[in-house]
């Protein structure tokens, strides 16, 4: 009995630190499937095979109810620690070349996820792709906004130049 309540109140502790966490379904993957799935989101979540009991006792611990009429069947949670767009696309990516692993749902940023919210998820681009647009959108309007103050001080020295040798040339 203390196992179990050591085991919600660690899965408690890890829905309350997790900045996303996917819920799946696993049936008919093989051991060495799951290890491959592991690894290709280690950098960035833990996928934990999981007794569907006590994660709803831990969730609902953690103010999470939206997994309750999910935690049927084999279930496996991948608790997201890192880029939570990172790990929906690696998980999708597995589910399309091992279409045994079923993403039941999500819950991130304190709203649950629909399966087809984690695909959308997984459709974004990467935070850093994200800031690397942006830096390079800022870079593009900074060069805008210093050739248009530029523009009319051009335009002025040109004038000048023209009028200069027009004056000259009169002479």
């Amino acid at each position: 009995m203390a196992n179990k309540e050591a085991s919600v109140a660690e899965m408690t502790e890890l829905f309350r630190s997790s900045t996303a966490v996917l819920l799946t379904e696993y049936r008919g993957l093989t051991v060495a499937q799951l290890k491959e799935l592991r690894k290709s989101i280690s950098g960035h979540a833990t996928y934990a095979v999981v007794k569907n009991t006590l994660t709803k006792i831990a969730a609902n611990a953690a103010g999470i109810s939206s997994f309750d009429e999910e935690l049927v069947g084999p279930s496996a949670i991948a608790f997201v620690h890192g880029d939570p767009v990172t790990v929906a696309k690696a998980m999708r990516d597995f589910a399309k070349a091992n279409p045994l692993l079923v993403v039941k749902g999500g819950y991130f940023d304190g709203n649950a996820l629909t399966a087809a919210e984690v695909t959308k998820l997984a459709d974004l681009e990467s935070r850093e792709v994200l800031l690397a647009k942006f830096a390079g959108a800022a870079k593009a309007s900074l060069f805008g906004a210093a050739y248009l103050f530029n523009a009319p001080l051009a335009q002025a020295v040109r004038t000048v130049d023209a009028l200069r040798e027009k004056q000259d040339s009169a002479q």
